[in-house]
């Protein structure tokens, strides 16, 4: 393609010290699209040399380099301003795009008027669904199946399964009420950054819909065997369904409801960090 074609799609990338995997999320970014692209890389103060290296290796890529860690709502913005396509693709660098996945997600929001964001058919390193692809908004009865464990047990169910949304079938395209910044492309129009959690409620407060588009496949290197990760990664995780709840639900549920919601956040976070205490200690003794 010309190299003045303005881009259909810019994918944003948030990075901190992921040279490596950087690297292998562009190439195959590039290598995937089949409609005119740009990559914009927001380096959060990074060591490993990632701001150099993308240059080296992507000339066409523009980096941004960031004197400290921003966090990813402000780096984000920071790399929004410039972002030129009609949709912006917000990517990890851990996440390896599938052939055709740029322009499927693309064609689903171009035939889709009414589509805000779309997500890919996103999968962990062991095949598994990432759970986080397809979400329902978080609300206290979800948290609860989740808590006593009625969401692993009967995950179809309409009820009990409704915040991965196990009642829909994962080979079909269909709505959801949000997806993950790890892989999802909405349109720049609608967008200004924060939590995915949040920025997707309020995309569905403007009146846009969220779809899950499983034709379009993509893989999320996460690195589950590192402690720090995964910390890390649930950290990331509850902060986004705490900011999601008490700031647009605070009002909604009584100081007693409030209370169950955050010792139900509080007590999964805690739960996860105890189980991988335990497991890093098992491991530390073999």
């Amino acid at each position: 393609m010309p190299e003045s074609a303005k881009p259909v799609v810019s994918a944003l990338v948030v990075s901190r010290n992921a040279k490596d995997d950087l690297l292998q999320s562009l190439k195959a970014f590039f290598a995937s699209a089949d409609v005119p692209v740009e990559a914009i890389v927001v380096d959060n103060g990074s060591s490993d040399g990632s701001p150099a290296a993308v240059t080296d290796e992507f000339p066409q890529a523009t980096v941004l380099v960031q004197s400290k860690n921003l966090g990813y709502g402000r780096a984000a913005n920071v790399g929004l301003e410039r972002c030129q396509g009609r949709f912006v693709l917000l990517l990890s660098p851990y996440v390896q795009l599938d052939p055709q996945c740029v322009g499927r997600l693309a064609d689903l929001l171009l035939t889709r008027l009414d589509a805000g964001a779309a997500g890919p058919k996103l999968l962990l390193p062991g095949g598994r669904l990432d759970p986080d692809a397809r979400r329902a908004f978080p609300i206290p009865s979800t948290l609860l199946y989740q808590t006593v464990g009625l969401s692993k047990l009967f995950p179809r169910s309409p009820r009990f399964g409704r915040h991965n949304m196990g009642h829909m079938p994962e080979s079909d395209v269909h709505e959801m009420d949000a997806g993950t910044a790890a892989c999802l492309m909405l349109r720049r129009s609608a967008l200004m950054f924060g939590e995915d959690l949040d920025l997707c409620y309020r995309l569905k407060l403007g009146g846009w819909k969220i779809f899950y588009v499983p034709g379009a496949g993509a893989t999320n290197r996460v690195k589950p065997a590192s402690p720090e990760r995964r910390r890390q990664m649930s950290y990331e995780r509850h902060r986004a369904m705490w900011t999601y709840h008490f700031k647009h639900h605070s009002e909604d549920v009584s100081a007693f409801g409030n209370g169950l919601v955050w010792a139900q956040i509080w007590g999964r976070y805690v739960a996860e960090r105890v189980r991988d205490t335990v497991k890093s200690n098992k491991g530390s003794a073999t």
